[in-house]
């Protein structure tokens, strides 16, 4: 495995932690090796997976910024490494549970969409600032926001950068359920293994028929973010957001009331 990511056996469940400090910010060699792991572990002795965060503060803060300008890696090659991440992380066909631990946002968000189920903490935020900081989600990504919340939510949450809170993530329909931070990974790795003691093959099937893997959409989604990251890469006002972004920490965002949101 490469740096930044650790794997544990807990009888039969595979714990998958992201841990680069301090944001879990996935880098494209991270991206490669969960690629890697979906892919290689999805035969049809497949281990349920928990996906987690290093640390508190954050599940994952997305990608690593610094990897987007200014350096030896092709910002379009990392955008196609995400996609094929979620894609892999979709179609593996044994249980997937994100167990998100801290803030969960752009890239991280897009993760935990094609999680099986999302567990939380209260003090996790939720949403996708890429609009404020000169960036854009994967086409897929987005296209399951809009599945699973709706269309109206999606569009909020997309065009604003606003962070929700966890209750408000419950109500949205990112997040299945609340754990205490004391709890969350032994409720993480308990739904896992009760998931993984159903019939694997029937288990696999009903996955692909939900999630409904289509090749053809597939590459068409990866077609179009990559297009999109083209023109956007090059844009002297995105960039400017990137490089602002990049030079400090993250604002203090204020959680959405619950009032507000649609």
């Amino acid at each position: 495995m490469v740096a930044g990511l650790r794997t544990a056996s807990h009888d039969g469940v595979l714990v998958v932690t992201l841990d680069r400090p301090p944001a879990n910010a996935l880098t494209s060699a991270l991206m490669l090796a969960l690629t890697t792991l979906f892919t290689d572990g999805g035969g049809g002795d497949a281990q349920p997976v928990v996906i987690t965060g290093g640390g508190e503060r954050f599940f994952c803060a997305g990608g690593d910024i610094k990897e987007l300008d200014g350096t030896s890696v092709d910002p379009v090659d990392r955008m196609r490494l995400f996609h094929d991440m979620i894609v892999a992380i979709e179609r593996y066909p044994a249980p997937v549970i994100a167990a998100v631990n801290g803030d969960c946002v752009g890239g991280g968000v897009e993760c935990a969409l094609f999680a099986d189920a999302v567990l939380a903490v209260p003090h996790a935020r939720f949403g996708f600032p890429e609009i404020r900081h000169g960036l854009l989600p994967a086409d897929k990504g987005i296209q399951r926001l809009i599945r699973l919340i709706g269309t109206r939510p999606a569009r909020d949450l997309l065009l604003n950068g606003e962070l929700v809170d966890a209750d408000q993530a419950v109500r949205l329909g990112l997040v299945d359920a609340l754990a205490a931070p004391g709890r969350l990974m032994a409720e993480a790795i308990g739904r896992a293994r009760e998931a993984g003691r159903r019939a694997p093959v029937l288990y696999a099937a009903l996955k692909h028929a939900v999630n409904d893997y289509d090749d053809v959409d597939d590459r068409r989604r990866a077609q179009a973010t990559l297009t999109k990251a083209a023109i956007w890469l090059d844009d002297p006002v995105a960039k400017s957001l990137r490089e602002g972004w990049g030079r400090r920490r993250p604002p203090s965002d204020t959680p959405r009331n619950s009032t507000t949101a649609r």
